[in-house]
């Protein structure tokens, strides 16, 4: 925190370093920076970054009473200031600042014009701790410093509490639309890193980011996944701890991971939704893998080997109980917004050489005497979801519970009352997930279907299918949220050769009156700004 109270009054002071560089090729001088009450003159004025959407501001002249040593090197185009034992670099052309070493990313480079270092505003704001309002109507930025009154920045007077710790922008109330992001924890994709193994303040630090860097874009949600396969990342008395923690599967990370990210998500103002893989019992075949006390090993004979994965069997009603205990554990300890569950139920892929072994199950567990297997599997399904419903609604009503199943309900040629596409996988003959009936027995409180396909695929199109979804939910009192694919932007598929994709898609919704939010996959794809998307949610969301 010593880098963050000297460095705050930093953009009060800004600095200036004189070197050459490139002059940005279209710039907006009628931009006003209002600090503090205060509008700041430069002979550089800000601009907006062509492409980028990002607008970039000058660095001013830095007070000597400020204590900071500075050095500029020519040679490396390196701006280095160190105070208190923290050290900043910024280097001219590169995309990260390093910040004590830790690489953070910038929304657009460090650029020089007119011999005047040029920062992004957005990255200004996040590492600074200032507040930013932009009024394009005026076009004028106001930054809220928040040190008026900080005895701990030079040149002012107050108190501060003891103990208090300060408290980042909120990225706004959920009530006027949810704006999430998933987090994936399987095979770290998105946290943490296989890099951060057994390293907790690195864990603790990379997650610190990854919300300063999602919020900044306009999230105020996150659904985190805290069972990947059939462990945990938290202490448990009924499944292993996850090895993605550590490495190694069952081994103790050092702390709650849960309990943190929770708190410091919520210290945000942001929702914390506990993201469940309700079935997926491992991602490799091989149980002798797994700790003792993992499902696989305690109880094979719920187990079946599907295309070299571990499932727990749905159709067994024991093993259905041992989830949702799994998941009111959670629900029961800690301080979560909601539980939310992925489309991951039966496993797709099934052929006629390839099947899903669960013919005996079918014979055993079928009191019903349901003749179809597939009716079967459904009901299973049902069954499932209507009882996590209900026992997280008694024990734990303010939080919701959703799911988030394949974007393809069924084709209008196999279900008139399906949707006009031709997709090839669909939610209820290739999951087995019967969201129409979980929706019209109000057993969700939201369903956030994954429509990964852009506007312009004809087979699966974002606007029909939209459209389609609102239809089941009206006169319901579950929510409509969208899955959208920023993962997408770049690829070869139909549509998502421009960021403005996922922009249509946002401006769609708002003409649907039964869409209530969005949210993305995945918290790495956002981060990596594809074809320029994170300065368009910026705009979009007025950050």
């Amino acid at each position: 925190m010593k880098f963050r109270k000297w460095f705050i009054p930093f953009l009060v002071l800004l600095f200036l370093w004189p070197y050459s560089g490139n002059t940005p090729a279209v710039a907006a001088s009628d931009i006003r920076i209002i600090l503090d009450g205060t509008e700041l003159s430069s002979d550089t004025s800000p601009y907006i970054k062509p492409g980028a959407n990002v607008t970039m501001v000058p660095l001013r002249v830095i007070s000597e009473n400020l204590g900071a040593q500075v050095a500029w090197s020519q040679a490396d185009k390196k701006a280095t200031i160190q105070k208190d034992g923290s050290t900043i670099v910024l280097t001219m052309g590169s995309s990260t600042v390093q910040v004590d070493g830790r690489a953070i990313r910038l929304e657009a480079s460090v650029e020089n014009i007119s011999g005047r270092t040029m920062v992004p505003l957005r990255f200004v704001s996040e590492q600074l701790g200032i507040a930013v309002d932009w009024n394009g109507q005026t076009r004028t930025i106001t930054l809220t410093s928040g040190s008026v009154g900080d005895p701990s920045v030079p040149g002012t007077v107050g108190e501060v509490p003891q103990g208090e710790v300060p408290q980042p922008p909120a990225a706004g109330d959920t009530a006027n639309g949810l704006r999430g992001v998933w987090i994936s924890t399987v095979s770290n994709l998105d946290w943490p890193s296989n890099s951060s193994y057994g390293k907790v303040e690195a864990q603790k630090a990379e997650y610190v980011q990854l919300l300063d860097e999602v919020q900044a874009m306009g999230m105020n949600a996150v659904f985190v996944q805290v069972r990947p396969s059939a462990d945990a990342i938290y202490p448990s008395s009924l499944v292993p701890w996850t090895s993605y923690l550590t490495g190694t599967a069952g081994k103790d990370p050092g702390y709650d991971p849960l309990q943190f990210l929770i708190e410091e998500t919520h210290r945000r103002g942001m929702e914390f939704h506990a993201w469940f893989n309700p079935f997926r019992a491992s991602t490799g075949g091989d149980a002798s893998k797994l700790p003792a006390n993992h499902v696989a090993n305690l109880h094979s004979e719920w187990i079946v080997k599907f295309d070299g994965k571990l499932y727990i069997n749905p159709g067994i009603s024991e093993a259905r109980d041992h989830v949702i205990r799994a998941i009111m554990e959670v629900v029961n300890r800690y301080d979560i917004d909601g539980v939310h569950l992925d489309d991951y139920f039966y496993p797709t892929g099934e052929t006629t050489a390839k099947k899903f072994a669960d013919e005996v199950t079918f014979q055993t567990y079928n009191a019903k005497k349901i003749a179809n297997k597939g009716d079967w599997r459904r009901d299973n399904i049902n069954q499932f979801v209507q009882k996590l419903g209900q026992t997280i609604a008694q024990s734990k009503p303010s939080a919701s519970f959703g799911i988030s199943p394949y974007g393809v309900w069924r084709n209008k040629s196999t279900d008139l009352t399906g949707s006009d596409t031709r997709a090839s996988v669909t939610a209820y003959d290739s999951t087995y997930a019967d969201v129409r009936t979980w929706i019209k027995n109000e057993w969700i409180d939201y369903v956030a279907p994954q429509i990964y396909w852009s506007m312009t695929r004809k087979e699966v199109q974002y606007d029909l299918l939209a459209d389609w979804w609102a239809g089941e939910v009206r006169g319901t009192n579950v929510k409509l949220y969208i899955g959208h694919a920023p993962y997408k932007l770049g690829t070869p598929e139909i549509g998502w050769s421009s960021a403005q994709e996922i922009i249509d898609q946002l401006d769609y919704n708002r003409q649907v009156p039964e869409i209530s939010g969005s949210i993305f996959f995945s918290a790495k794809d956002l981060r990596k700004n594809p074809l320029g998307l994170i300065p368009l949610l910026q705009s979009y969301y007025g950050m």
